[in-house]
């Protein structure tokens, strides 16, 4: 069981990037497929990323192609989620969650199929 805890939102201009963290602290965290998922005030909560256990496999939504990048670092137990040229559209709650699974190259890209979910950091990109 983890519980992960997510850092690194904040308020930025369109076209500059962030970084958000999401550490969950286990002995067996290359057992866990990470996920970024996002929220905005009135919409659903949408897929965003996703890396599995290895890092070797990672899929990321079409809006974010090309601009997102997804990471893990075994040691710090710790993935990441870089965002770079940042649009007013990207503005959300941005969520991290936790899937155990001993299928290394599982990347899920839905929420319910997350057991755990950190509390979500904020980002918000002006114009």
């Amino acid at each position: 069981q983890v519980q992960p805890v997510e850092s690194g939102g904040g308020m930025v201009q369109a076209g500059d990037s962030l970084r958000l963290s999401c550490t969950a602290s286990s002995p067996v965290f290359s057992n866990y497929a990470i996920g970024w998922f996002r929220q905005d005030q009135g919409k659903d909560r949408e897929f965003v990323a996703s890396i599995s256990g290895t890092g070797v496999t990672q899929i990321f939504a079409d809006a974010v192609k090309g601009r997102f990048t997804i990471s893990r670092d075994r040691a710090k137990m710790t993935a990441y989620l870089q965002m770079d040229n940042l649009k007013t559209e990207d503005t959300a709650v941005y969520y991290c969650a936790a899937k155990y699974t001993l299928r290394a190259m599982k990347t899920p890209t839905t929420a319910d199929e997350y057991d755990y979910w950190g509390q979500g950091t904020q980002v918000s990109v002006s114009s």
